[in-house]
């Protein structure tokens, strides 16, 4: 059952539209309940090829990450999340794909220990950030920004925990940072809210931004717990 069916107007076919649906979500449940270590989401474009500064980049994250005991998530495709399943895979880490039936342009990588395939963007969306730890986000298209700021929304708004969020790649994102500063910082959002985000060039600094968040949030949780105590 493809997006667009079940985003139209028609009202005819809502108990097989809500069946479809809240079985997707149930084995998106079930896949990451089963990951057994924390977890790292990684976006970014489905159209950088292998040979790449962005792939090589991406893959050297993936393989760090799996060091540091993090589990890579990606959507499952070519490119940047190519690059960090293959990464992780070759480091000896748990390699999950968070796949999207398209037309066009997506495939599964061979890079992907776990594989689950999605029909609807929405259903995916939610697992990607079920699985999160943090996020690390590559150069990328409409979605990719589309996932960047979705998790800055979540965060935001309490939705989820605060998680890290690191860019890397500043020359691909310091033009966009400098339009939200100039254009929407003090009218549309607060000056902190651009805290949520780290901007790196390597992917030892992304890996290390994440590390210390991690950390952080463990540490406060252990914190709370003796405070309960």
């Amino acid at each position: 059952m493809e997006d667009r069916n079940v985003l139209a107007s028609g009202k005819d076919r809502v108990e097989e539209e809500v069946a479809f649906i809240a079985g997707e979500f149930r084995r998106g449940f079930e896949a990451v309940q089963e990951i057994d270590r924390p977890a790292v989401t990684v976006f970014g474009s489905a159209r950088v090829g292998d040979g790449g500064d962005e792939y090589a980049n991406a893959r050297r994250c993936g393989a760090l990450l799996a060091q540091g005991g993090f589990a890579v998530v990606t959507g499952g495709g070519p490119g940047v999340m190519e690059a960090a399943n293959r990464g992780c895979r070759e480091a000896g880490g748990l390699s999950i794909g968070f796949n999207i039936e398209l037309p066009h342009e997506q495939r599964l990588n061979p890079y992907v220990d776990r594989a689950l395939d999605f029909k609807h963007f929405f259903a995916r969306k939610v697992m990607l950030v079920k699985a999160a730890e943090g996020f690390v986000i590559y150069p990328g298209g409409f979605g990719t920004m589309d996932e960047l700021f979705e998790s800055l929304t979540l965060i935001q708004t309490g939705k989820v925990e605060h998680f890290p969020v690191v860019l890397v790649g500043r020359a691909h994102w310091e033009p966009m940072l400098r339009w939200v500063t100039g254009s929407m910082v003090g009218r549309f959002v607060e000056a902190g809210d651009l805290d949520l985000l780290s901007v790196v060039d390597t992917p030892e600094e992304a890996v290390a931004q994440v590390v210390a968040c991690f950390r952080r949030e463990c540490a406060h949780e252990l914190g709370a717990v003796r405070a309960v105590g």
